[in-house]
């Protein structure tokens, strides 16, 4: 990454997954956990919905809706988030591209 000086202060520009300039592995599987965490974040957020009844319409409990929310996604898997935002009403789209690169990597949009 590159290097620069910014008010005498060295900063380095990030890759654009945070996760995988921390050096965590699976970072692509983290940078889409963390992507569908905030859909539902705002999801829940937009509909007004309390913690209890974002629980009720995902078929979680209100504390595990309540650490989602903290951030804390490690314990859920990427269907599991996915499910989450279908139960919200969300539609979830999957697309598999060819990649000239050796490794393809994953990239969550929205629209």
């Amino acid at each position: 990454m590159k290097k620069r000086v910014v008010e005498g202060i060295e900063v380095e520009a990030g890759s654009g997954n945070v996760f995988a300039d921390l050096g965590l592995p699976d970072a692509d599987k983290l940078k889409i956990k963390s992507g569908l965490t905030v859909e539902i974040a705002r999801a829940i957020r937009e509909r007004g919905l309390t913690q209890a009844e974002a629980a009720g319409r995902m078929g979680l409990t209100q504390p595990k809706v309540s650490a989602l929310l903290k951030g804390e996604f490690s314990n859920f898997s990427e269907r599991k988030l996915m499910d989450c935002l279908n139960r919200l009403g969300y539609d979830i789209e999957i697309r598999v591209l060819a990649t000239e690169a050796p490794v393809g990597h994953l990239v969550l949009t929205h629209a």
